[in-house]
């Protein structure tokens, strides 16, 4: 019995120990892993199409053959099916269903109306119902510049509540007119509400109003000879009308929706959604959703719509260019998701539609014309190398820091795709090497510890090229690591800096002797990129690092020191130096200090002492 035959044996056994409910079936390989999930209104008969001896499409039967076991999870609708299907996709990443990459929780705007004195901030996560919350925002930046804005015109305050609660005089926010200083009460609550109030309005789209009562009351002022608040008050008119314009807020925009654009080509898809809230436009975000060239349109929107909304808050309309599968059941399964009536139009003539659409287009355009050029530079690389392969993942390595301290090793991954910053991995070095300015351990500690997870069978694609920031040393180091481990036939480049670390002087060090790249060479540019990504990366881990490290304190490495006994132990003796020559009794003086813990930390800053 061959590979697809067994597998079928697996689907009609499993089928005939099933009832005839719906639900979702897991299909695992012979190592374990999840290759495919499906969702069905009749589990058995669905598993019975798999057996058939009708010709299948090419992915199906692969999956078939792989198949070495069956889960099935029932459940009491086929809504319901469809919900679970999403999240345990988004959990797994099956190999042969259709995946949505790059996606994220996207940012909120929020009003902490569960605050006396309510803030303005930037939100991810799940929702509290006691604060009001605008969006999403298709990015950080775009819900950063729109609070900016807010914060010039209504002046609430951004600050945490620490903060809030700790100062004695306004922040320099308050200086530039960009808060009204509610933490020294510089502003009367009732005032403050009304700021509120009228914050949530403008989001909410009823914007014409706040800018009449502004303009007039920048009228009283000047005709009061109030100059000073009327400048404030034309300065908010101009912030409110920045904010509009960025946001092309037009009377034909949708008020509460998600407008879906989709467009294939060359059989990779792209799929843009805008966000209207309020009539304004919150910003757009692409996708790329990964799927086989037999996958239908139809089947790739449903997946896409399905797991786009797995994990987000759904608008009262989503407007689609094309008609999803199963679009009844995603409406329904939707519905009961929300508790509230979801509207899903299919409206292919629109304006804001056909405009989606020409954005996924172009965008598509882009995308394609990106990955040949890649292959094009993966083809070109194989062959400036001698190579008898094209690489598919290229991984760099590189590693930061300043004379030993806070050192870290860092890797990036590039593919045809381009940079995979999903892939990037950091290091933060543990052995002695690190204490030094030791690269040849550091690069030996990280080699190994990347590569010991592949032999622990990791779910990670193993690399085709290794490429190393440095000369014959990092190659041997690296060479020696690798074949230690038993990787012998990877393939390894070292790329040293040329005289006075000139660009365009680099040498490439490979198992075959120095390999010489002119300067204007696509290649040697094509490397440097490379180079150049992996430093930047290093570099910005390194610093992040050497910044917390800067902020820790030795009662961190004290057992039973949480951050609330830190904070009163700091607040009562001033710094860790004057903790460090207490004695035991000043230290029990410190609230919620008992003779135990006074004790332990004396202990701690003298075991010198106590040793000797």
């Amino acid at each position: 019995m061959n590979q697809l035959e067994q597998g079928k044996k697996i689907f009609r056994d499993k089928s005939n120990l099933l009832s005839n409910s719906p639900g979702v079936y897991q299909v695992f390989d012979s190592k374990k892993d999840v290759i495919y999930v499906g969702k069905a209104k009749n589990l058995p008969h669905r598993l019975l199409n798999y057996t058939s001896n009708n010709h299948q499409a090419i992915r199906t039967e692969r999956m078939i053959a792989s198949t070495s076991n069956i889960e099935v999870i029932t459940t009491s609708n086929e809504a319901e099916a469809l919900l679970l299907e999403a999240n345990l996709i988004k959990k797994f990443k099956p190999k042969y269903n259709v995946l949505l990459k790059d996606d994220k929780s996207f940012p909120y705007i929020q009003i902490r109306k569960s605050h006396h004195w309510p803030q303005l901030t930037k939100f991810r996560g799940k929702h509290k119902t006691e604060d009001i919350y605008f969006g999403p925002f298709a990015s950080a930046g775009s819900a950063n510049w729109t609070i900016k804005m807010l914060q010039k015109t209504f002046q609430l305050r951004v600050c945490d509540d620490h903060t809030f609660n700790n100062r004695k005089r306004p922040c320099i926010l308050f200086q530039i007119k960009r808060c009204s200083g509610p933490c020294t009460k510089e502003v009367e609550k009732k005032e403050y509400d009304l700021s509120v109030k009228e914050c949530i309005n403008f989001l909410d789209g009823k914007s014409k109003n706040i800018q009449e009562k502004f303009s007039n009351e920048m009228e009283i002022a000047s005709k009061n000879l109030e100059f000073e608040k009327a400048a404030i008050l034309r300065d908010r008119i101009k912030a409110l009308t920045q904010i509009q314009t960025s946001q092309d807020i037009q009377k034909n925009n949708f008020h509460h929706a998600d407008v879906i654009g989709f467009f294939r080509k060359e059989n990779k898809s792209c799929v843009v959604v805008f966000f209207y809230r309020s009539k304004q436009n919150w910003g757009n975000q692409f996708f790329f959703p990964q799927h086989d060239y037999e996958e239908t349109n139809e089947k790739i929107l449903e997946s896409f719509v399905a797991q786009f909304y797995e994990n987000k808050e759904i608008p009262d309309q989503i407007i689609i260019s094309e008609e999803p599968e199963n679009l009844f059941l995603i409406n329904e399964a939707f519905n009961k998701k929300s508790n509230k009536k979801i509207k899903i139009s299919i409206l292919k003539d629109n304006s804001l539609v056909k405009n989606a659409v020409k954005n996924a287009e172009e965008n598509l355009k882009i995308k394609i014309l990106s990955t040949t050029k890649n292959n094009e530079l993966l083809k070109e690389f194989a062959d400036k190398f001698d190579l008898d392969f094209t690489p598919s993942l290229i991984e760099v390595y590189d590693n930061s820091h300043i004379q030993g301290n806070s050192a870290v090793g860092a890797m990036i991954a590039f593919t045809e795709q381009g940079f995979q910053k999903n892939k990037y991995r950091k290091y933060n070095l543990k052995n002695a090497t690190t204490k030094t300015n030791d690269d040849y351990g550091i690069l030996s500690e990280v080699l190994r510890r990347r590569f010991l997870k592949f032999i622990k069978s990791t779910d990670e694609d193993l690399p085709d090229i290794l490429l190393i920031d440095g000369g014959k040393g990092q190659y041997s180091t690296a060479r020696k690591a690798l074949d230690e481990l038993g990787f012998h036939q990877l393939k390894i480049i070292a790329m040293s800096k040329g005289k006075e670390r000139n660009k365009g002087e680099e040498k490439f060090i490979t198992n075959k002797g120095t390999v010489d790249i002119n300067k204007n060479d696509p290649i040697m540019f094509f490397l440097q990129r490379l180079r150049d990504e992996a430093h930047r990366f290093a570099i910005m881990t390194h610093r992040k690092k050497r910044s917390k490290s800067l902020f820790k304190s030795p009662l961190d490495e004290i057992e039973g020191i949480g951050n609330k006994r830190k904070k009163l132990l700091l607040n009562y003796f001033g710094s860790a130096k004057s903790i460090e020559g207490a004695s035991i009794e000043d230290i029990k003086k410190v609230d919620g200090i008992n003779e135990s813990i006074a004790k332990k930390i004396y202990n701690f800053f003298h075991k010198d002492k106590i040793s000797l």
